[in-house]
């Protein structure tokens, strides 16, 4: 709400009143009343020392506002194109300007800096850290020594450093500090491993210049300069935020049990490494000119799925860590009452026969996109599809991890259908050696399969399963994948499906979530999905509704919050945003269909000519 800031809260701000920094090992969140409610050290699945997000203030944040916070107006930005938070104050007696930002650090201690300007007037202003390590269940001791804040307990240590003077205030520590114009000061927060010495000190304007830099040179390779420009770079900055830079690998979100319905019980953890969006993550960097770092997932890729075809899992930890245990964090209440707060993923071990598509799409892709072929990558080939085609007539769990029954679902069935296409492709277009004829003997057995089993004639469409009435967004990525043309009438019909039975408030949902039936084995409901309803985007554009397509997307870029940010879905009820924060599925579809829209659009200005194809194309 303008012109209010909730400066008593004691619990999480709405979901979309969050902006994110990062360093490229990690992450937090940052409220627009100036708190960090979030934060993992050192690294993005670490356990958190600011934890408020998912309970209140004593579960660990740190607040920079304007003491007088009655009256104090908030307004916020990205400087330029970075990941260097700004945040305007504007109170009754001057204005005030807070810079949050982790400077990129490589083999440096990750820091947080925090530096607040005067602009005009004179503003009184107060800090207050409140620090809890282990997802805010463990208080630190705290004391002062060599001129700064330090907080110490079993493995964790948090030095901060600033020229104002701290006090303890039970718990927390504050600061009560004016600026004039022109006055900046500066917190340094920097965390260590507990056994070591304090941290070399950290010049904060130094940091800042130098974080400056570093995003305006990473930006200059983006190819594209349509009219979603603002859009797209900013997706883009925040994939890379989202990238656990020594490995390479992406991780889905930086937070984990931000609920996809309030108080609800799908609650999960997002801090680890998708290979399903392995493929669609390389083609919104490769089209954009980002090489490097296309190359960089793809190595994690190929170092994570290392080991027996019939051992890859669905996901992986940043470093390609296999053991991902789900446990529960019973001492946090949970993002509004959400609960339970879930650390770990279960789904790592469930079967879910898209993958060995999705990794063949992604050497496909990368290979076609001129990217050096890496050899195991391709030796990997071989033996992923001998596997496959054993397993590809087995029931899974499907591409929206379904914890109910095992069942023959369609986006499986199609997945395994790209997996034999993509290699029959790479070997006619790059003479590469393999057992072709076999290969396109299984694609066809497959399509066939489909064709027959996942089709309901009667209503036109295809389902979400074999012998379902359910319907699942999921298909429509069919006409993506190339498994049929866009102008077939099975294509076409089940577009409209979908958006007659999906479709709430102009958004689509996943699937028909909660009923008796509901294939996921979960209880409650859950917002409109918003990768899936750019994935209507994209649909519909590809069977000729140019002006539906354009309409749809441009909404939902109105749905970003304040600083061009997205979560998992959106309550179109409610009119706020839900689940894990910022996600990487939600951002990686805005980049693709704002290319989409200007290759089929003969008289926009094109960002990239040369860019090249989407999955399933060329």
């Amino acid at each position: 709400m303008p012109g209010h800031v909730p400066g008593a809260r004691s619990g999480p701000s709405a979901i979309e009143d969050y902006a994110l920094i990062g360093d490229l090992l990690t992450a937090a969140l940052v409220a627009k009343d100036g708190s960090i409610d979030w934060l993992c050290l050192p690294r993005f699945d670490s356990p958190a020392c600011f934890a408020a997000l998912l309970g209140d203030e004593d579960n660990g944040r740190w607040r920079v506002a304007p003491a007088d916070e009655a009256g104090a107006v908030p307004r916020r930005r990205y400087r330029d194109d970075t990941l260097i938070l700004e945040t305007e104050w504007e109170t009754s007696s001057g204005r005030a300007l807070v810079t949050d930002f982790m400077p990129p650090r490589g083999e440096d201690a990750p820091c947080v800096v925090r530096i607040v300007e005067g602009l005009s007037g004179t503003v009184d202003m107060r800090m207050e850290l409140r620090l809890r390590f282990d997802y805010g269940r463990v208080l630190p001791w705290m004391r002062h020594k060599d001129g700064q804040l330090t907080g110490i307990a079993g493995p964790d240590a948090v030095w901060l450093g600033t020229p104002v003077r701290l006090t303890a205030h039970g718990t927390s520590h504050r600061a009560v500090f004016r600026v004039t114009p022109g006055e900046r000061v500066p917190f340094v927060l920097v965390w260590r491993p507990s056994h070591l010495p304090a941290p070399d000190p950290v010049d904060a304007f130094d940091a800042l210049a130098a974080t400056d830099t570093y995003w305006r040179l990473w930006l200059r390779r983006l190819t594209y300069d349509g009219p979603y420009r603002d859009a797209v770079a900013r997706s883009l900055i925040t994939l890379k935020a989202l990238t656990y830079e020594p490995t390479g690998g992406i991780v889905a979100a930086p937070t984990t049990s931000l609920p996809e319905e309030i108080g609800g019980v799908r609650n999960w953890d997002y801090r680890y490494c998708w290979l399903r969006d392995a493929g669609m993550a390389l083609e919104a960097l490769l089209r954009s000119g980002f090489t490097a770092e296309a190359d960089a997932w793809r190595g994690w890729l190929a170092r994570a799925l290392a080991g027996r075809p019939e051992d890859a899992q669905i996901m992986y930890g940043i470093a390609g860590e296999r053991r991902l245990t789900e446990w529960e964090a019973d001492w946090l209440p949970g993002y509004e009452g959400s609960r339970p707060v879930r650390i770990g993923n279960a789904a790592a071990a469930q079967r879910q026969l898209d993958v060995p598509g999705e990794v063949m799409e992604t050497i496909h892709l990368s290979i076609g996109c001129g990217l050096r072929p890496r050899r195991h990558l391709v030796d990997l080939q071989a033996v992923l599809l001998d596997h496959l085609e054993q397993a590809w007539t087995l029931p899974d769990q499907g591409l929206w991890e379904m914890r109910g029954t095992p069942r023959h679902y369609t986006h499986s069935k199609v997945m395994c259908w790209v997996a034999f296409d993509r290699a029959v492709r790479l070997a006619e277009a790059h003479d590469r050696p393999g057992p072709v004829e076999h290969w396109r003997r299984m694609r066809d057995r497959i399509h066939r399969e489909v064709c027959e089993r996942a089709f309901d004639p009667d209503r036109g469409t295809f389902t979400q399963s074999y012998g379902s009435l359910e319907l699942d967004a999921a298909l429509l990525q069919i006409p993506q994948t190339g498994f049929l043309p866009p102008d077939d009438p099975r294509v076409v019909g089940t577009v409209e499906a979908v958006r007659r039975e999906l479709l709430a408030d102009g958004l689509v949902a996943r699937y028909s979530a909660g009923g008796t039936d509901a294939p996921d084995g979960l209880t409650g409901g859950e917002g409109t999905f918003l990768a899936c309803s750019f994935w209507l985007a994209d649909a519909l554009l590809s069977i000729g509704r140019e002006d539906e397509a354009r309409d749809l997307y441009e909404r939902l870029l109105d749905l970003r919050n304040d600083v061009g940010l997205l979560a998992e879905e959106y309550d179109p009820r409610a009119r706020r945003q839900l689940g894990n924060f910022p996600q990487a599925f939600t951002h990686v579809p805005l980049i693709r269909v704002a290319y989409e829209l200007d290759r089929h659009a003969p008289h926009a200005r094109r960002g990239n000519p040369e860019a090249p194809p989407g999955p399933g194309e060329g």
